[in-house]
């Protein structure tokens, strides 16, 4: 078993990483499971797919899982769907010290998070993510939020999990293109500050999609060390260091937000076309070269992942998505911060960016 501790003092934890883990769950969850009765939150897919793997070893380690199983998607990181939550947790008489479990992906840890958050001012979670994206990204850091009709993720707060499980196993049942949407949250790691693990991607990234086990868990080791490692040095986005981690995220949420944050574009497909996006306009401004602009967009469209808006079925005017940026929640006084690059591995944020600008560069991408 891999261990990747998060340092965050009195809100440290660890991830856990090993094959198989989820049906010897009970070796790590143990000390976080103080009463008979388990909370489990899920979505159909995922109970599907690997509920009865974690209710077995639940079952072996004398708990009693009660599972609330909820509609998949993103629409229900909603009020409604926390509504629904917090009223099924409430009903199965959860208290401040209890633990409850995140069976799935991004949307259940961000759901299940927030209602962790706010449920009787604060209880503890665990995160077990089943998708890819989840593993190196979304289950670490405590991030957790619902959607609103203004955007996507704003409404929420950070909330530290008591332990995160991933076991590499689950991704078998992962569809091909949720695969090589997790895949981008991967590649991100590489281009923010670490050439050499891009370099790793472009190198394993067809293995890793391909379904080579090997070269999966370690994407999600040296993923989670990197996203631990900022973290530990900026929990709360405070000193910019881990706005890093958004890298693509601006430009992706303009385009989520056009397609209507559906499936129509999955979260990390717009990440993909977003840091292809960041590099180019980089390229614009003369911060990085041609050269690594063109190899971060070969890599992402090698990867079968969409590089820029026609690929990613957006055909919208730069007016339009910058209109959908002013909603973003890194706005400070009037000024939208941009994850910019030097080059591959030298990301950084800038405060200078004019959205008129950025409006010219997305029209020049839309011909």
């Amino acid at each position: 078993m891999t261990t990747v501790p998060v340092a965050l003092g009195a809100r440290s934890y660890d991830i856990r990483i090993e094959d198989g883990l989820l049906d010897r769950a009970m070796d790590v969850l143990a000390p976080f499971l103080r009463g008979e009765r388990v909370a489990i939150v899920t979505d159909e897919n995922v109970a599907r797919d690997h509920l009865e793997r974690l209710n077995a070893a639940l079952l072996t380690g004398g708990k009693m899982p009660n599972p609330i199983i909820l509609p998949p998607g993103e629409a229900t990181k909603s009020w409604e769907k926390l509504e629904t939550l917090t009223d099924a947790l409430l009903g199965l008489g959860i208290e401040r010290g209890d633990h409850i479990v995140a069976l799935g992906g991004g949307v259940i840890g961000d759901l299940t998070g927030f209602a962790a958050a706010i449920l009787k001012r604060g209880c503890g979670f665990v995160q077990i993510p089943t998708t890819l994206l989840a593993q190196v990204d979304s289950s670490v850091g405590g991030k957790t939020a619902i959607n609103s009709r203004a955007g996507k993720n704003l409404i929420g707060a950070f909330h530290q999990p008591a332990l995160v499980l991933i076991d590499p196993s689950v991704l078998a049942t992962l569809p091909p293109r949720e695969m090589r949407a997790g895949y981008a949250e991967v590649v991100k790691y590489g281009l923010i500050d670490d050439a050499d693990f891009f370099a790793w991607c472009e190198a394993n990234g067809a293995l890793l999609l391909g379904g080579d086990r090997a070269a999966q868990t370690e994407a999600i080791r040296r993923s989670v060390e990197s996203k631990a490692r900022i973290v530990g040095e900026d929990e709360t986005e405070r000193t910019g260091r881990r706005a890093l981690l958004n890298l693509g995220h601006t430009f992706g949420h303009a385009l989520e937000a056009e397609t209507g944050f559906s499936d129509t574009l999955l979260h990390g497909e717009a990440v993909a076309a977003g840091m292809a996006l960041a590099f180019r306009y980089s390229a614009r401004r003369g911060l990085c070269s041609d050269t690594d602009a063109e190899r971060v967009s070969a890599h992402i469209e090698a990867a079968g992942l969409p590089h820029g808006l026609a690929s990613a079925g957006v055909a919208a005017d730069g007016a339009t998505l910058t209109r959908h940026m002013l909603h973003d929640k890194k706005m400070e006084g009037g000024t939208l911060p941009f994850l910019l690059a030097r080059g591959i591995g030298e990301t950084f944020l800038a405060k200078d960016v004019d959205l008129a600008d950025v409006a010219a560069f997305l029209d020049g991408e839309a011909r």
